[in-house]
């Protein structure tokens, strides 16, 4: 099984991108969205309330907004791939009625100890998006609410910001992940304000 990668809006180019683009990667659970031990359903979809306009500010900083999520619960067979990409889209359209555009989803569907390079910390859902829209990791962020997300981020090697919602640092991952975050900050729009702060104009 393949890790899942969906562009929400439209399709790109085939032309090579000569330009690099930087990225604000963003965790979905506990996030963007708060944290549900099992999320099947669309009906249990809620936005943080600062979310939409998180991600207003970094489309008008000029960042690609790329969600990264892992999902074991594909490969446990709780949800299909199919449901989990209905999921994303369901998230993806509550943040366009407000204005606000998450430009593409990247999603593992393994579970802990399957031998794959896509779950969270490893880099490969960066890697495929660094493919796939030309990114400048150099000027990227990483917002998350885990240690698995920061050590993700220092993998990459991109600045990395938790944020004090969902698990905000906590949880299980911290016995595994002891790495620190480079920035802390209350939730997602106090992140996206730290990014405007460190953006070069």
């Amino acid at each position: 099984m393949k890790a899942s990668g969906s562009q929400s809006l439209g399709r790109r180019s085939s032309r090579p991108l000569r330009v690099r683009r930087r990225a604000a990667f963003l965790d979905r659970d506990g996030t963007l969205i708060k944290f549900v031990k099992v999320l099947k359903s669309p009906s249990q979809i809620k936005v943080f309330k600062t979310a939409p306009a998180a991600v207003k500010l970094l489309n008008k900083l000029g960042y690609l907004c790329i969600v990264l999520t892992n999902q074991p619960i594909i490969e446990k067979g709780i949800i299909t791939l199919a449901q989990s990409d209905r999921l994303n889209e369901t998230v993806k359209r509550k943040f366009l009625r407000k204005g606000a555009r998450l430009h593409a989803f990247y999603t593992c569907p393994h579970k802990y100890g399957t031998d794959c390079s896509c779950r969270k910390p490893d880099v490969g859902l960066i890697k495929q998006a660094v493919k796939d829209f030309g990114i400048d990791l150099k000027k990227s962020f990483l917002i998350g609410d885990t240690t698995r997300d920061n050590e993700t981020g220092r993998r990459a090697d991109i600045t990395t910001i938790l944020v004090k919602t969902g698990k905000a640092g906590g949880g299980e991952d911290a016995k595994f992940f002891k790495t620190k975050a480079d920035y802390m900050a209350r939730n997602v729009l106090a992140a996206a304000k730290i990014i405007e702060s460190l953006t070069e104009k």
